[in-house]
Order: structure tokens, then sequence, then C-alpha cells
């Protein structure tokens, strides 16, 4: 028998499994004070799925808000947090959206489908803003390469990656892939996608003129998904994750095509009034939001859905997260235009409601009541906590815990060997191996990728106007200092989107921690957030969205606090662009920035001596802005044929990738000051490597010296050279660099 709002009203009594669908008994009280009732067995569902970690936020929105209040006024931002994707100007009326979602849970109980549909659902994000889909970008975290599991999940991932976007016809243009043994039950899987419209295509999800119909669109609903954001991406991990499988949403990339071409051509004929993809809490999410965004008022026929199998309960309609689905809002003399661009991409399209002049949530089932629910109350107004937060007892051990005392090379011999152990790492090998799976060029407009410290799209065919993405986290600076370690990852996605010569402008972010309820990790959230506001602020880019994924951890042992931060450049001729390899003999290589005896948390610490301690480096924004200037500059004039940020391993890493990914040598002659250890695998900030042609070198010099930006003359590119050879120190040869590089990282 179907649980109806009369039935509830007249069985107050009714024992519910509101523990199991992973409410807390206040919370469970809260919606009972709500309605005035017992919730039925949908409402029950709704409230579940809508007030979970995953779509509630509620651990963390008072934290959040300091990014909307400390919103730098730059005028480029048109959407900011709230809307399915932020929005931001690029100019001559183009508009670009990203975001950056995490699908981290699924992606270690079924690795292929858990990122393959961590794919899908950002992609849907984008096109959901009226944005057509134009590159993807993924942050993957896995535990040490050599475990037995690791090979599985990574495996499992890529191919997932892989699969849908190279299916969906989408480039992969970055990203990074790092390896720590805090994430070997708990993987993060972090998708971004870049979409690009016209200021007048943009699209939001509020349902607002009464009489408009609610129309779903694309597959049919299935019972793969039923409960992700609750059972799978709000709580912690056991033994027993693995019984989450059924959990996990199958994709069809195939389909979703068909989705994406379909919404476009509906959209630029303005035929939509509102649309919200289903993803996390599928028509639970799609519904309650679109009424809430909008007037307040919607009925839903739930009998009308679609469906893959019949048997499916009308609770288990509501909680499916079955992939592929959209919904929109169409006036109703619009309607068969719509139907008819459906069925033109082969498309199933149902009218399940209307929107009407109350401000209830209505859902029926075969004329039956059975949601009956102040909109805002399932999808903007749920449970808000303020968690206990604690600085952790061990912070102060790990600060001063430093790298002052660990014995360091003193000579050229060993710090040759220093540096191929670092290049041998999982963290610095090449990854080729990984994102050769990936299309790079499907589409025709990429134009920087992986290696590339910034992977580059062109959006304007005419003009040449493209826009830079990079993503970077560092899990160890926040373990350190979760504030500075936030500004640190902002910091170095900044500067790499910088490198390509782009202009730095907005800001996305996905915060992966550990579990809320736990005062220590709260707190490093809380830092981290803090951190990450105040210098989107002072470098004038503002966080137009993100994600938040709690409960990464396996019993009590969290993940590396990881906050993963994406920035968006503009470069208005890709042809300007500058890459990370270069070509010339004869050219200069200069480094800019200034180099201090930074090693605490750096990667040569923890790959030579499993050392984790002390304080992140110094960041200096103002340093920041002048070198990111200084690029726009360079690439402005065509002066730089060639950069690379200097970051993980320091300035001889970074020499090293340059020779590599080039397969030209050079020779390096560095001043006395730079011939240490600790100031060659140094991670200071604010620092690249240049190689600048004879004929660029008297502009480049003036417009150092213009903006006080420090430079020094390291070395040229000599095509006789084997490889990297720092004189005084050491020679590495092209064949050492490349069993460097190729190291085999996974067990067999």
């Amino acid at each position: 028998m179907v649980d109806t709002v009369s039935n509830a009203q007249a069985t107050p009594e009714v024992n519910q499994p509101w523990q199991k669908l992973g409410l807390k008994q206040d919370e469970y009280q809260r919606i009972k004070d709500i309605l005035g009732r017992r919730p039925t067995s949908a409402e029950l569902a709704m409230y579940s799925v809508m007030w979970s970690e995953h779509c509630s936020y509620k651990s963390s929105k008072v934290h959040l808000r300091k990014f909307g209040e400390k919103t730098p006024d730059n005028d480029v931002l048109l959407i900011g947090i709230g809307e399915n994707a932020g929005v931001v100007d690029i100019g001559d009326n183009w508009a670009v959206t990203f975001k950056v979602e995490s699908h981290n849970h699924p992606s270690f109980i079924e690795p292929y489908q858990g990122a393959a549909t961590g794919v899908g659902g950002i992609v849907r994000d984008i096109l959901a803003m009226g944005a057509r889909p134009l590159a993807v970008m993924d942050s993957l975290r896995f535990g040490d390469p050599k475990a037995p599991d690791t090979a599985r999940v990574l495996n499992g991932v890529v191919a997932g990656i892989g699969g849908y976007g190279n299916s969906l016809g989408l480039p992969n243009i970055g990203g990074e892939t790092v390896f720590h043994s805090s994430y070997a039950g708990n993987p993060l899987v972090n998708a971004l996608c870049v979409g690009a419209m016209r200021h007048d295509q943009i699209l939001t999800s509020g349902a607002e003129e009464v009489g408009d119909l609610v129309l779903l669109y694309g597959a049919a609903t299935g019972g793969d998904g039923i409960g992700g954001v609750s059972v799978l991406a709000s709580e912690v991990f056991d033994e027993s994750a693995q019984a989450a499988r059924p959990s996990v949403q199958v994709g069809d990339p195939f389909m979703e095509k068909l989705l994406i071409e379909a919404t476009l051509e509906m959209a630029r004929a303005g035929l939509i009034e509102a649309i919200q993809d289903l993803g996390g809490a599928g028509l639970s999410c799609a519904t309650s939001e679109m009424a809430s965004n909008g007037s307040g008022g919607m009925r839903v026929q739930l009998d009308r859905v679609p469906l893959r199998d019949e048997s499916l309960t009308p609770e288990e309609i509501l909680m499916s997260e079955s992939q592929e689905r959209m919904c929109a809002i169409i006036a109703p003399e619009n309607l068969d235009a719509v139907l008819a661009i459906c069925d033109k991409w082969d498309l199933s399209a149902t009218v399940i409601g209307e929107v009407t002049q109350t401000d209830k949530l209505e859902i029926y089932w075969h004329d039956e009541l059975i949601v009956d629910v102040p909109p805002r109350t399932v999808a903007h107004e749920g449970p808000v906590y303020e968690r206990p937060m604690k600085r952790p007892a061990n912070q102060d051990n790990l600060i001063v815990n430093t790298t002052t005392t660990l014995p360091k090379p003193t000579d050229g011999v060993g710090i040759k060997a220093d540096l191929v152990k670092l290049l041998s790492h999982a963290n610095l090998a090449d990854k080729s191996w990984i994102t050769e799976q990936y299309d790079k060029y499907v589409r025709g407009d990429t134009v920087l990728s992986a290696p590339d410290d910034a992977g580059m799209v062109r959006i304007d065919r005419k003009t040449g106007k493209g826009v830079a993405i990079s993503l970077d986290g560092n899990g160890r600076y926040c373990q350190l200092d979760p504030y500075l370690g936030a500004q640190l990852n902002l910091a170095e996605a900044y500067r790499n989107v910088a490198m390509s010569g782009a202009k730095p402008i907005a800001v996305t972010n996905c915060l992966n921690f550990g579990s809320p309820e736990d005062p220590e990790i709260m707190w490093q959230f809380a830092e981290a957030v803090s951190g990450l506001a105040d210098g989107a602020l002072e470098f004038g880019t503002p966080v137009t969205g993100g994600n938040v994924s709690f409960y990464n951890q396996t019993g009590d042992v969290a993940i590396l606090p990881t906050p993963v931060i994406g920035v968006l450049g503009v470069l208005d001729d890709v042809g300007k662009r500058i890459t990370r390899a270069y070509s010339s003999p004869g050219s200069k290589v200069y480094l800019l920035g200034e180099t201090k005896p930074e090693l605490d948390g750096s990667i040569w610490a923890e790959v030579i001596h499993n050392h984790l301690g002390g304080v992140p480096p110094k960041l200096n924004i103002d340093a920041e802005k002048v070198l990111a200037r200084c690029m726009r500059n360079f690439a402005a004039y065509g002066i730089a044929e060639a950069a690379h940020d200097l970051a993980d391993g320091g300035l001889l890493v970074a020499l090293a990738e340059m020779v590599y990914d080039s397969g030209i040598g050079m020779r390096v002659e560095l001043p006395a000051e730079l011939m240490t250890a600790e100031m060659l695998f140094s991670e200071s900030t604010a620092r690249a490597l240049v190689v600048v042609p004879g004929y660029g070198d008297t502009g480049f010099h003036k417009l150092c010296t213009d903006l006080n930006q420090p430079v020094t003359l390291i070395g040229e590119i000599d095509d006789e050279s084997d490889g990297l050879d720092v004189a005084g120190l050491f020679q590495l040869g092209s064949q050492g660099l490349s069993a460097a590089f190729q190291t085999k990282l996974l067990a067999n």
C-alpha cells in the first residue's frame, strides 16, 4: 500500500527507517515539526537524500559563506555560488562556466562506473547553465602505488574517465595524479568541466511561471544509484563498503551525447525556461530545487516517469540517481517543438508536472498525494551545524619537526642521486601512460594539454579567444597548515594558468576532508576555507562555486586534508600561448623569482626521508601577481618560447621536466647561492623558468625591470648537450632522465 499524506496524518505512530536513510533523530523530529505530522515514506526519502551531507552542506555552510562575504570586485562574475555552476564574463559577449565535483566513494566501490558517472555528472552541471561543454580535467589521488588494491582502483578510474569522456567527444586537457597512503581506502576522483555560451544563452534552474510544464527527458529511471548521496557520500567507510556497490550509478556516454545536443538545440531556440540536471538525489533534488529557486509551487505525477524497472517504488523513483536525465521547465506553447527535438535525438521525453501558484511541492502517485512539502525546507533550509572544532593535538609537534636536521647531500653525486629518486617517484614520474588513454584533441580546439602546466581550449575560432585551466592540490602543505596550505594550492593553480600567458580571473574548488564529526577535521576544514576565501580576495579571483566532500576516511584514519583548487584564465589569442617545451638551441634559460631554503612539507622530504613536518613555504601574493603579469606580457609580445612554474621538487625537478618534455639538452650554470641541496630542491613560491630566444632577450629584461621582477640567467638550450648538464654538480643524460621518469609505478 502506498503511504499517502492522508495516511501519514492518520497514523502518527508508524515506525519509520529514518536511521537507515542517514538521518539523525533530531533531524527526523524537525521534519515532523515542519510538516505538522510524520512524513510519508516518499517525503522521508526526499528529506533523507536532500538533507545528506553531500546535498545540504549542513556541516560546511557556516564556513562556505566566507566565499560570498569576501568576493573580489573584478566585474567578471555573472553567476556565483548557488546555481549548478558559476559563470564568468570573458569579454566579447562570451561567458564561461566551470566547476569541479567529487565522486570519491563510488570510485572506490566501483572504480570504472564511479569515475565515469563523475565525468557525466559534472558535464550535465555545465550543460544546465546553457553552455556547450568543451573540455574536462581531473584531479586523482590513490594509495601507495605498490599496495595490492591500488592497481584495481587506479586502472578502473582511468578507464572510466577515458571511456566516458572519449565516447562523449570531450577532450581531457589535464589535471593531476597523486599517490599517498592516506588515500588507500578513499581515492579522490575530482572531475572538472568547462563550457562556453553567449551572455544571452545563460540558463538557470528556477521554475517561475505558473502553468509552465515540467519535462523529464533522457534516459529511463532505474534502480542504480539509489541513496548514493546518503549511503556513499555522507558516511565513513568501513570494511563493509563493498556492500554498497548497488548504490553506484551506471553511465551511458552515448545517451549523454544525445542529451547534450538536444538540450543545446532547445536552448538556442529559446524553448527552455529553466533547467536542472538529475545527479545526486535524482528527482528529489531536481523537483525541490527548481520549485525552491522559483515561485515555490510544483505538482508532479510521479507515475508518469519512464522506468527501466517497473518494480520500483515511488520512494525508489525519487531517490534513484540514474544518469543521463534532465528536467526542464517548458512553456505549454513550446511543448510540441521541444518534443520534436527530443524525438529527433531519439530521447524519451515526458511531461511529469506543472508549475503551480501554491507554495508547495506536491507529488502524486496514481492520483494519490504522497508528497506535500514546502520545497525550500527540502532543498535549501535543511540542518545547519556549527560543528565543534579543535586544533589537532599533534599540530605543534608537526610544526616543530622541521627539515633542518635532516641529512642533505653536499656534492653533485648525492644531489644527482636524490634528483633521480624524486623523478622516479610516483608523484613526479611520467604520467603519459594515464593521459594517453584520454583523447586530448577531439573537437579540434585543444591548444594546451598535459603535461603543460595548464590546459587550454579555444572558445572563439574567429578571434582565437581561449581559456586556460589548472587543477592543483597539496595535502602535505594542508596537513602542516590548512590555512596557508589552501592558499598555496590556490597560488600554484594561479601560477600554472599564468605560465600559459593567460590572465587568471576565477576560482572553483573541491574540498576533500575526513569526517566533519571529528573536531580536528572540522578545524582543518574551517582553516582551509578561510585561507582560500582570503587568498581569492587578495588575488582578485572570485570563487564561483565548487563542492565539499566529507567523510573521506576509513574508520578513524582520514585522508590528508586536500582542497583541490581550479583556476580559470583568459587569453585573447591562443596563438600567443606559451608551452612548457622549448625547441630553439641557443635560447637563454632564466629563473624568475627568489629562492629561499624552504624544504618543510616538500616532496624531497617525503621521498628521501619519509618526513612530513615544519612550516610550508611562505606565500607572497604580490610576487605571484607580478610574475603572472610578466607572463602575460611575454605572451603578448612573443618573447618567451617556453615556461614552467616551480612547485614540487623545486628548481632541479622543473629543469629536468623541461628537458625531458623538449628532448633537447640544456646547460645550466647556477650562482653559488643556489648550489646547495636546500636551495635546489626548495619549493619557494612565485618562481618560474622561462626560455627566451635571442631576439626576445632585450624586451624580456625590460619587461622584468619595469615590474621589478627578480630574474637570474641560469642556462642555455644546447642541442649538443645530452640531457641536463648542471655545471659543477652533475650531468643527467637523456637516457638517465627517461629511465627515471618512466619508472614502473604499479605493483604487478
